[in-house]
């Protein structure tokens, strides 16, 4: 084994291109602004409102059109914030029609998991591209249902994952590939929060509730682009210390992974701590970001003093710009369907692993 030295490493990753700089980043937003795109969001919850439609006023290549909602009360407030005209208004059972609403390009799906894939097909069917929020649907079947619909309807897909845009993180994503701390030996990736809530859909099992849908896909996303390829074997098991809320979907699940490169990633997720972590250790070093999927402020280091620490306005925002300019040049999106359908395929194995306490081979 060849051991280089923190000097020459340095040295190493500013050659490989990847030393904090904006422009080693693979981004979209180093293009001209073109044409701006008309987004529909379907769903006006806490991320819709608090989040989305707030980015969105910062977007350079799209912007908030049109909305559907359930809730006819939401329509008056939303119409005087944004001024979205009466036109672009639209409810679950009407949301067909915006195939002849030639002000919206995009239709955004923000509802919750279990609802994903039929709204999300319901998308492509108007001919429109689909945005789909993370995680991407309930199984893997249903993952694959809405990637047929967007073939069919020759419309772009993308998924939710604000992070692979998030350039620290895409620093993460390129040391998989460089190894500028050699191979990795073990990732470590925990995402939770408390919640206290007893009658939301998060603990609604038909709804996609549970922790491992919610926050473990933070986990399982990480791990796999932290390791830069995909797992072989799953194991798993379940934790509640509040039964009265949580008997139907899961509070706490662990979860291992093994990759074929000889890496373990030991992953936990919670809907009863708060933790926010990625690490990766290596033959020659480590490095990790703490946070690692917070809306802002994620950052970290390297054994050796690295700072990962480039700053970005707004990760809604840049989610979306990256997407609308793939659109309207015609480019692969960041984060396809067959991405998010990866996650769940593994989402159902570590439910299957937890349930019947067996390794299960992917």
């Amino acid at each position: 084994m060849v051991h280089i030295s923190s000097i020459s490493r340095r040295i190493f990753i500013k050659k490989s291109g990847i030393l904090l700089t904006a422009s080693s980043m693979p981004r979209y937003l180093t293009q001209q602004r073109g044409k701006s795109l008309g987004v529909a969001l379907v769903g006006l919850g806490y991320y819709s409102t608090d989040l989305l439609a707030p980015a969105l006023q910062e977007t350079m290549h799209c912007h908030l059109a049109g909305i559907v909602t359930g809730s006819p009360a939401k329509i008056p407030v939303w119409q005087g914030k944004y001024g979205i005209p009466d036109a672009n208004v639209y409810n679950y059972q009407n949301m067909d029609q915006i195939a002849n609403n030639p002000a919206i390009d995009i239709i955004y799906i923000v509802l919750p998991t279990g609802l994903h894939a039929e709204y999300a097909i319901k998308a492509a069917n108007t001919g429109k591209h689909v945005w789909c929020e993370k995680p991407m649907a309930r199984t893997a079947a249903e993952c694959q249902s809405i990637i047929v619909a967007c073939r069919k309807n020759k419309v772009k897909l993308s998924i939710g994952y604000r992070m692979q845009h998030e350039p620290n993180t895409q620093t993460v994503i390129q040391f998989a590939q460089s190894k500028p701390y050699g191979p990795i030996k073990e990732i470590r990736a925990e995402a939770g929060y408390r919640e206290n809530r007893a009658d939301h859909w998060k603990q609604n099992k038909a709804l996609g509730g549970g922790c491992m849908y919610d926050m473990g896909v933070y986990s399982l996303n990480a791990a796999r682009y932290t390791a830069g390829e995909e797992p072989l074997a799953v194991t798993a098991r379940h934790e509640t210390t509040r039964p009265d809320i949580y008997h139907e979907v899961d509070e706490i699940t662990y979860f291992d992974l093994e990759f074929p490169g000889g890496a373990i990633a030991k992953c936990k997720t919670s809907f009863a701590e708060s933790m926010n972590f990625l690490r990766a250790d290596c033959v020659d070093g480590w490095y990790e970001l703490k946070p690692f999927q917070a809306y802002n402020d994620v950052k970290g280091e390297t054994n050796d003093g690295l700072k990962l620490n480039l700053s970005i306005a707004n990760q809604q925002a840049r989610q979306m710009d990256d997407n609308a300019i793939a659109i309207t040049n015609d480019k692969p999106v960041l984060v396809p369907g067959e991405e998010g359908m990866k996650d769940i395929a593994i989402v159902e194995a570590i439910y299957k692993s937890a349930a019947e306490g067996i390794r299960i081979i992917l």
